[in-house]
């Protein structure tokens, strides 16, 4: 579907600041709000909220269902009673430019341990209640979820496939009883930070839309091997029987981000004939829970469900993989069926054929256009703004996937600084402000929605990158600080928004 003309900000809240050493759910999130409803802002672009797994990935999540409890704010946990101003004293001080997940995750999930045994012991009848209702609600996967994330801890964080014994491995019922009552106490209090965690999110995302601002969330095609999907689910994706790894691997062919091996991303691939047997009942709740949490929905890899790239057990690259058919449009008009109109934006970048092309284009989803890819020294030339077709396209200087402008311009050669400079008709000398120059190109362009990130707003160079594909290690950290909310910078924003005609009507 198509969507009005408007424009927007990509921040992940990890990225917010906070005391707690990782941005979350607190004051400065609705300071954010504040600022785009200030700036004329109306979308907000975020990563997928699940908790994250190696790496701290967004993207390598225990679930593609529940969120992550590092963004649950310990603040709103004491004004409900379950933490005291002595527990909050006891956080230490955190780096205020960026996470250390090594460090901040064990201190707050003491701190959620806590709030958990005080709402254990001071919970009312109402608490209660709103409790065993948001359990209602969740059933489809919370119980699979909770006791996933017990049997990790029970197994020290070892992988599903390798848990004892074999019946709890291989999901079978009269084993996960036993295993329900002797670790009962650690599900329930994995269904607690569940239970925060969508009350503080969903009271946000309700600031957000009062103040006129859409949530545009995003959900990888993906799961990860080790997660509760997988493990509760496995018929529905290709594993080895006896081990339970991986048999066929996800991945793409040679690319812009790793033109010789490929990137190997290592999940598994669906059995899409299971899926289909169910009607795709498991993507039907995935949607669902999905569109319960945000308002738009970015779709990462959409051309997966044209035809995914399928990589067999032991390769170590992505090269000698192969195109295998995916769902198409039936998948996508049994979701609509169940859930009505689709407010979808497909991610279809990448190696895009006429097929994928045609399947966005049969559901009016808008595609995705990259600035940065328009200028470099192999362009793709459709991504430049006088090429687009329609107006049924978001636009981007970047995304998380790609450096900030800063950065993305030092490392441009000459030859390609000299021919951006010459199609934006400005001087060299104003490279001081590339950073606004393809914002500025965006705003400008027809495409109905543009989105840049925040770090390019605020001019910051390689230092705030959030993720380089194919680097393990190091991504998903970057903070901003409150004092970079500036009126300046509204100011500035709000007028290009203007100057372009994005502003709310």
């Amino acid at each position: 579907m198509s969507f009005p003309r408007n424009s927007g900000i990509l921040l992940h809240p990890t990225s917010f600041p906070s005391r707690f050493g990782i941005g979350d759910f607190g004051p400065e999130a609705y300071q954010f709000i504040d600022f785009l409803a200030e700036s004329g802002q109306q979308l907000w672009q975020i990563l997928p909220l699940s908790p994250t797994g190696y790496g701290n990935s967004p993207y390598m999540s225990y679930s593609a269902f529940a969120g992550n409890p590092m963004l649950i704010c310990p603040e709103h946990l004491q004004k409900k009673g379950w933490l005291s101003e002595e527990d909050l004293a006891q956080i230490p001080d955190f780096s205020k430019g960026y996470v250390d997940f090594e460090k901040v995750i064990p201190v707050k999930m003491r701190c959620l341990q806590t709030a958990y045994q005080n709402f254990l012991n001071h919970a009312t009848a109402e608490h209660n209640q709103q409790l065993e209702t948001f359990g209602d609600r969740t059933a489809y996967w919370i119980e699979d979820y909770a006791l996933f994330m017990a049997l990790k801890e029970k197994h020290h964080s070892a992988a599903w496939n390798s848990w004892e014994p074999i019946e709890v491995r291989k999901y079978q019922p009269e084993a996960l009883e036993t295993v329900r009552q002797e670790l009962s106490n650690r599900i329930s209090f994995y269904k607690f930070l569940q239970f925060e965690f969508d009350q503080q999110w969903q009271a946000l995302k309700q600031y957000a839309n009062d103040k006129n601002v859409q949530i545009v969330g995003d959900i990888p095609i993906y799961v990860a091997h080790d997660s509760a999907d997988v493990w509760a689910n496995s018929d529905l994706f290709y594993l080895e029987e006896e081990t339970g790894e991986t048999s066929l691997m996800a991945g793409v062919p040679p690319d812009y981000f790793a033109p010789e091996t490929g990137q190997l991303w290592g999940n598994p691939v669906y059995n899409w004939e299971k899926l289909k047997e169910t009607e795709f009942d498991w993507w039907v709740e995935r949607f669902k829970t999905t569109f319960d949490a945000v308002n738009l929905l970015r779709i990462d890899h959409f051309r997966g469900f044209e035809a995914f790239w399928a990589v067999p057990k032991g390769e170590t690259t992505a090269k000698n993989g192969q195109w295998v058919k995916g769902p198409g449009i039936e998948f996508f008009e049994i979701i609509g069926k169940e859930l009505g109109k689709l407010p979808i934006i497909a991610e279809d970048l990448g190696l895009i054929t006429p097929e994928v092309e045609a399947l966005r284009e049969h559901f009016d989803f808008p595609g995705m256009k990259i600035l940065q890819f328009a200028f470099e020294s192999h362009p793709e030339l459709h991504f430049l703004p006088h090429n687009y077709k329609n107006q049924n396209c978001v636009v981007y200087p970047g995304t998380h996937d790609n450096d900030t402008t800063v950065g993305w311009y030092q490392q441009l050669p000459a030859e390609e600084k000299e021919k951006l400079w010459r199609y934006l008709d400005k001087p060299q000398s104003a490279e001081g402000e590339i950073n606004w120059e393809l914002i500025r190109l965006g705003w400008s362009s027809i495409a109905n929605q543009a989105i840049a990130q925040f770090q390019d707003v605020l001019g910051l160079g390689n230092e705030a990158r959030m993720n380089a594909p194919g680097k393990p290690e190091g991504n998903w950290s970057w903070r901003y600080k409150p004092e970079d909310l500036s009126p300046e910078l509204s100011s500035r924003l709000k007028t290009l928004t203007e100057t372009y005609q994005r502003l709310p009507e």
